[in-house]
Order: structure tokens, then C-alpha cells, then sequence
């Protein structure tokens, strides 16, 4: 039976328990009405960020995209310069848009027992898997966050084993968002002397994908927390539909002298984030940076989030392209198998970009 409200307010029943075993997540948390934050939950002072206002990520409208060879270029500068940047007029429709995040919340509104049907411990597949935090075997704090994380395989494994309530919608929004994704890589890599995206290439850069719904509930003390921690993601590209609460930072000018701090990146809507992630910056031999991130909770509203992380394949091994390196400018990485590389981030907590020294020189 779920505990009571009164009960809730004093730590006084297994939060653990409750939230990971029985699949309830932090929206059933939020759902029993709690008035503080449970300690789990309670990051330390320095997880939490400085905030610098009035600035953002690079928008860049596509609408010309075929006839004004200006904006590749912007997409490229933005790729080299903040790591991330917001797209308009991309191309993929609204309503499929629309259509994943309403199955986002019909997926996170079915009850505790039917989500935890695809948990780590009874999912029928790996490549299925609802959770909670990131890491929560590894972690000290807690994030405030669920999440159901499906990995493609094939179009067959996904319509027989992905949720019934948001299989087509997800579906969908990766197959209309493929193109896009081969638009900018094309313009990427053209930068890079790479002049044809063969097989080899393709595998790369784009073999793999992984589509996750992300679930933040409103939290009792979102100042005390956060909803995802500080960390560069492990793909290529990252395609990140947000709803309109907000609550994505980015860190800016780490290194370079300026005020280093995070910058928040406003909802636009109809627009998809991109950003570049850590093989992307490992092929590029750090020409393209994977950019630390996180995400704020919010006190006062459910937010959701739904991004495509599109990969190397697992088999692949990554490491400087031959084209950059054709000028003689020295590696920066090693080789690496890729789903070495993978497994390293998923073993620890959220710890900005400390992921990619795992593959340094």
C-alpha cells in the first residue's frame, strides 16, 4: 500500500523501495503530494550551477537551407564554438512532434505496475528499460527524474516489444528526424574534408539510436536538486524535443577566460536542440565540442523531454577520422571500442565531461 502523506513528509518509509523496486519513480513521489525534498535527493553545493542570465545557445532557421550554403556554415560554427544550437524550419512536422510528447505523458500516466513492466529486472528486452535517476547503484544523490529509454534494432523488435503506448509515435518521430540528422552530419563532416558519408562513415557516425522519454515531475525544494546532473552525452548528435516548462542549461566559456557559467535554453516552439555529443567530438579530434549540460527541477510544473541520441554502432571503434588527421595535425584520442566507451559513462554517476578523458592520448 503507498504510504500516506503525513508519512512521506519524515523519510520514515524505504524510498528506494517505493520509487526503484515497486516502479512508482519520482512522479509517484510527486503524486503522494510531498512537502520536502527526501534526502536522497539532496545534491551537494558544488552539483548545483551559476546561472548566467540573457545569454543562450546559437537559433539557426532552415528554412533555406538548400540554397544558402550561409546556414551549413552556422550549423558547423556552432558545432565548433558552443557544442549545441536550436534548429527552426527543420523539416520534421509539428504534429509528429506533438504526437511524441503526448505519448510521453500516456507512457508516464499508466500505473506503477504496468511502467514497471520494463524495468531493468523484468523487461523483456535491453533495449527496453524504464527507470529512475541515472545511475542510481552509483550515485550519492539522486536525480529527480524517470525515464523509459528504447534502443532500435529493427523496425520488427520495436513494434513487438516496445510499449504499445508510445511505439508508433516514437517510431515515427525517429524516422522523420533521420533526415534531418543526414543533413547536418553531411554538412559536418564536408567541413571536415570527409567528402562522401560511405557505409563506413554512415556506421560511424550514425549506426546506432537509442530514443529516450524523459519524465520531471514538479519538486517540493527544485533548488535543492536537480532533474538531470552535469554530463556530455556519449553520441554523435543529440536530438532533443522539449516541452515549454524549460529547465535545459548549458555551460558556456569553460576555459576560455570569460565568465564560465550555464546558460539556459529557452523553449522555442516547433524547434529541436541539437548538440553535439562525445563520439562526434573524438571523430572530429575535438574540432566539434560535446558541451557539459543539465537539467534544473522545476517547482511548480511536470516537464518532459524527449531526446534521439544517435550513435556509433556499439561494434564500431572510434577514434580521429583519417581526413583530420591528413594535414598532420596529432591525434588527440586513442582508438576505442565504442561500446567500451558506452559502458565506462553508464558504470558512474553524472560527472560532467570526465566521460571522454577515458578515450584522451
Amino acid at each position: 500500500m503507498a504510504p500516506t502523506l503525513a508519512e512521506t513528509t519524515t523519510d520514515s518509509f524505504d524510498i528506494a523501495d517505493f520509487v526503484i523496486n515497486q516502479g512508482n519513480g519520482v512522479k509517484g513521489l510527486s503524486d503522494l503530494g510531498i512537502k520536502s525534498l527526501p534526502r536522497q535527493y539532496i545534491q551537494p553545493q558544488e552539483a548545483l550551477i551559476n546561472i548566467i542570465p540573457n545569454e543562450s545557445i546559437p537559433v539557426i532557421d532552415m528554412s533555406n537551407w538548400e540554397n544558402d550554403p550561409k546556414i551549413a556554415e552556422s550549423v558547423c560554427e556552432a558545432a565548433e564554438k558552443f557544442g549545441f544550437f536550436q534548429l527552426v524550419n527543420h523539416g520534421v512536422p509539428l504534429e509528429v512532434l506533438e504526437g511524441v510528447k503526448d505519448a510521453t505523458h500516456r507512457f508516464f500516466g499508466l500505473p506503477a505496475a504496468v511502467k514497471r513492466k520494463y524495468s531493468k529486472e523484468l523487461s523483456p528486452s535491453n533495449s527496453v528499460r524504464f527507470g529512475t535517476s541515472f545511475s542510481p547503484d552509483s550515485e550519492k544523490a539522486l536525480e529527480w527524474k524517470d525515464y523509459l529509454s528504447l534502443f532500435y534494432v529493427s523496425e520488427e523488435e520495436a513494434s513487438a516489444l516496445w510499449p504499445p503506448e508510445c511505439k508508433d509515435d516514437c517510431l515515427e518521430y525517429m524516422k522523420k528526424s533521420e533526415i534531418l540528422c543526414k543533413k547536418l552530419l553531411t554538412a559536418l563532416m564536408e567541413r571536415l574534408n570527409v567528402k562522401e558519408i560511405d557505409e563506413k562513415k554512415e556506421s560511424l557516425l550514425m549506426g546506432s539510436r537509442r530514443i529516450n522519454l524523459n519524465y520531471y515531475p514538479r519538486c517540493p525544494n527544485p533548488q535543492l536538486t536537480v532533474g538531470v546532473g552535469r554530463h556530455s552525452d556519449v553520441s554523435s548528435l543529440t536530438f532533443l524535443l522539449q516541452d515549454e516548462i524549460g529547465g535545459l542549461y548549458v555551460r558556456v566559456n569553460e576555459g576560455k577566460g570569460e565568465e564560465d557559467g550555464w546558460v539556459h535554453v529557452p523553449p522555442i516552439e516547433g524547434s529541436l536542440v541539437i548538440n553535439v555529443g562525445d563520439a562526434l567530438q573524438i571523430l572530429s579530434n575535438g574540432r566539434y565540442r560535446s558541451v557539459e549540460h543539465c537539467v534544473i527541477a522545476s517547482g511548480s510544473k511536470n516537464r518532459i523531454s524527449i531526446p534521439v541520441f544517435v550513435n556509433p554502432k556499439p561494434s564500431d571503434v572510434i577514434g580521429p577520422l583519417p581526413e583530420v588527421l591528413a594535414a598532420g595535425e596529432k591525434p588527440k584520442y586513442k582508438n576505442i571500442l565504442y561500446s567500451d566507451y558506452v559502458k565506462h559513462f553508464f558504470r558512474k554517476a553524472h560527472d560532467g565531461k570526465k566521460t571522454v578523458e577515458f578515450a584522451e592520448m
